[in-house]
């Protein structure tokens, strides 16, 4: 269980830091950024975060506990692990995004849903199903994930891609495949929700 946040009115909370480099994997290791940039500048999708790794780390250190808790930027993280290969110190970037988000979510920060979360739902629901990712499904799902309106606006825009895979036998017409013995999938998907609930 996630030590309780230090309870503090102020914006710029130094106990916070400390609770970060004590309680998030990785965090011990935030002494070591430099605040060179590396990690924003090499994250593919750094422009939809609120703030890039680099900002967030830095904000963490000044104690912004609100700011940083509320921040989209540890649920966009897809992580590609370019921070941490180009990072010159060492510093476990994806790591400490990934539990800042576990922690924040415990916390009650996490907001209802994200992209991220639409479309790991999408792309579950098609392997659970099926025992495989059928894309036309998972990619249909996760449209639809924004609303019929902007679901359909996204398919259309994307219609003339599909109809390129489909023409070059990359996607197929038909019902989705599935694995042979779908029994032994479901006792599979049983054994690892019983092992999570132990842990």
């Amino acid at each position: 269980m996630t030590a309780p946040l230090p309870d503090s009115k102020q914006k710029y909370d130094l106990n916070f830091a400390r609770w970060v480099y004590e309680n998030v994997n990785g965090g011990d290791k935030l002494g070591l950024c430099m605040q060179c940039g590396a990690c924003s500048g090499s994250c593919p999708i750094g422009v939809q975060m609120d703030y890039g790794p680099r900002k967030l780390f830095m904000m963490i250190r000044a104690g912004m506990k609100e700011e940083v808790l509320s921040a989209n930027t540890q649920y966009n993280c897809t992580s590609c692990y370019r921070c941490v290969v180009r990072c010159p110190r060492g510093v476990p970037v994806t790591y400490i995004l990934q539990d800042l988000a576990l922690k924040s979510a415990e916390l009650g920060y996490a907001p209802k849903t994200t992209e991220n979360v639409n479309f790991a739902k999408s792309f579950w629901w098609s392997a659970k199903t099926f025992g495989r990712t059928d894309e036309r499904l998972v990619t249909a799902l996760y449209y639809m994930s924004f609303g019929l309106k902007e679901g359909y606006s996204k398919a259309m825009d994307n219609l003339k891609i599909a109809l390129g895979f489909i023409k070059k036998g990359r996607m197929h017409i038909g019902m989705p495949h599935m694995v042979k013995d779908r029994k032994q999938l479901k006792a599979i998907l049983a054994k690892a929700r019983e092992i999570e609930k132990r842990q």
